[in-house]
């Protein structure tokens, strides 16, 4: 089996940036964040694979491109406040870490955000605060945020993330139902949202108070 490394730079090559992605500092990122941290035990020669991966609490670590797509759409400078909603195993908050000022993340499975802090620590990711709790609320004691990634489907965006992303920001979010699901970048300008379609998806659907589901 080729080292991580290797492994990691085919990833960049041939997953990222032969399908786009352009953004240097997004491609810096996924160089050095280390997604075999990130996966199961039994996924680890998979860490690098071209898809989805399982994980504990019938969550996915998004494939690869997915996850350059989301980031690179979310135009980060490195000074930016963003909310993550969906830790999941950590390796989107990690790449975030490497790219912005501040994350707050939110997940609703005790375990999985316990898990993700253990290794964003071991990794010196530190400009993060995890959060267990219902992440369709968003997380108010920390807004406004200058960005907002959501890592699952809803039939639409709830609207306490609308309320708590700044004017002028961004917000990516899978839009539909499990087999026509969208993925969109939305910028707030004066109160108003631009959507913009970045590619279809599927992602496993937001659950809480402010998530209902497309029929």
């Amino acid at each position: 089996m080729p080292s991580f490394a290797t492994l990691r730079h085919r990833m960049i090559v041939d997953q990222l940036e032969r399908r786009g992605i352009a953004d240097p500092r997004v491609l810096q990122a996924m160089a050095k964040v280390p997604r075999e941290v990130f996966v199961l035990p039994r996924e680890v020669r998979e860490a690098y694979a071209d898809r989805a991966l399982l994980l504990e609490c019938g969550q996915t670590i998004s494939q690869p491109y997915i996850v350059a797509l989301m980031t690179e759409a979310l135009e980060l400078t490195g000074t930016e406040h963003v909310l993550e909603i969906g830790t999941g195993s950590g390796y989107q908050t990690a790449v975030l870490c490497e790219l912005a000022g501040r994350i707050t993340s939110v997940e609703r499975h005790p375990e999985l955000s316990a898990q993700s802090a253990a290794k964003l620590q071991s990794l010196g990711c530190t400009n993060r605060e995890l959060i267990v709790g219902d992440g369709t609320n968003g997380w108010p004691a920390n807004a406004p945020y200058d960005r907002i990634i959501v890592t699952a489907a809803a039939a639409r965006v709830p609207q306490s993330l609308i309320d708590q992303l700044a004017d002028g920001g961004i917000l990516v979010i899978p839009i539909g139902p499990a087999n026509a699901q969208s993925l969109q970048a939305i910028r707030k300008l004066n109160g108003k949202l631009e959507p913009r379609e970045l590619s279809a998806c599927r992602f496993v659907p937001l659950v809480g108070s402010e998530a209902p589901q497309a029929k």
